[in-house]
């Protein structure tokens, strides 16, 4: 496949396509997208067979989606696969490899410049702002959880969340207490995730409990999507790669900055109360130093 940009996924592709195919044929994309990108790693009968089409069918969609061929389709499957299990090590040696001789701080400005291009032109306005109501609508409880490293992410997002509304929860890492806070949830409530590869397969299973009670569940995560997104009604899928042995939290700390901004904004008055009161508190316990 001839793909004008490295950063589009069979995911991409498919959805890009759906409209255009046949009922025969979106019934075996509706059964890659179920558990992708696993379901397209068998042989061409056994994908045939899974979804209930013939072969040929399998052979036509692949190269309406602008493959070569089956075995093309699969080998970006395969290439996508390793990229969302690869460690640190993986990673710093695959762009190690071909890394131009500029200084790091030019490398990483242009990756994280890139990144941000790349994942703003994919995130739809109206998508944004049906988040950004669900979470400042303050008849909603809202609940966050980010993974090993977006954790700090999810921090940073709750206190701000806290300021701002009533009602914010931040769930602890520990998964076996998981259960605990699911218990509470309610039917409209919002459950914010952070999960980046190598996707936490606890999260998804929270999110399957979560959304069997009827929480909104909003997604951030990279541009291959973690599994939690079938799970979502809301998902914001980043570019994080950066010429580093670790992703970049960048482009979705700028996403949950944008979602700060525009919840405090949706109910300024109230935000504004509720900050004059916090401050009467820090002045109360004397946390913040205060000029002389």
């Amino acid at each position: 496949m001839n793909s004008k940009a490295t950063s589009t996924t069979v995911l991409d592709v498919i959805n890009a396509h759906f409209t255009a195919l046949t009922r025969a044929e979106k019934q075996l994309a509706e059964t890659l997208l179920d558990n992708y990108p696993v379901s397209g790693l068998g042989s061409i009968t056994t994908v045939a067979e899974n979804a209930g089409v013939s072969t040929p069918t399998v052979a036509r969609m692949v190269q309406k989606l602008g493959f070569k061929g089956f075995p093309d389709f699969q080998s970006r499957l395969h290439q996508e696969l390793e990229a969302t299990i690869s460690n640190p090590i993986t990673k710093h040696d695959r762009w190690a490899a071909s890394a131009p001789g500029t200084h790091t701080l030019n490398r990483f400005a242009d990756a994280a410049m890139n990144n941000m291009r790349e994942t703003l032109s994919q995130i739809e306005p109206q998508e944004f702002d049906d988040a950004v109501a669900l979470v400042a609508d303050r008849k909603r409880s809202v609940y966050l959880l980010g993974g090993r490293i977006t954790r700090a992410v999810a921090d940073y997002l709750f206190t701000h969340l806290q300021v701002i509304r009533p009602g914010v929860t931040e769930i602890a890492s520990n998964a076996s207490a998981w259960p605990h806070y699911v218990l509470d949830m309610r039917h409209g409530d919002v459950l914010i995730l952070f999960d980046i590869r190598r996707y936490e397969q606890e999260m998804e299973t929270l999110a399957k409990s979560a959304l069997d009670r009827g929480v909104e569940i909003v997604l951030f995560t990279d541009r291959w999507s973690s599994p939690v997104a079938k799970s979502a009604s809301k998902v914001f899928r980043s570019q994080i790669e950066v010429p580093s042995a670790w992703d970049s939290s960048v482009v979705i700390l700028f996403l949950v900055e944008a979602l700060i901004e525009a919840v405090q904004s949706s109910n300024w008055d109230a935000t504004r109360d509720r900050m004059k009161t916090l401050e009467g508190l820090f002045d109360s316990t004397r946390i913040f130093r205060k000029p002389v």
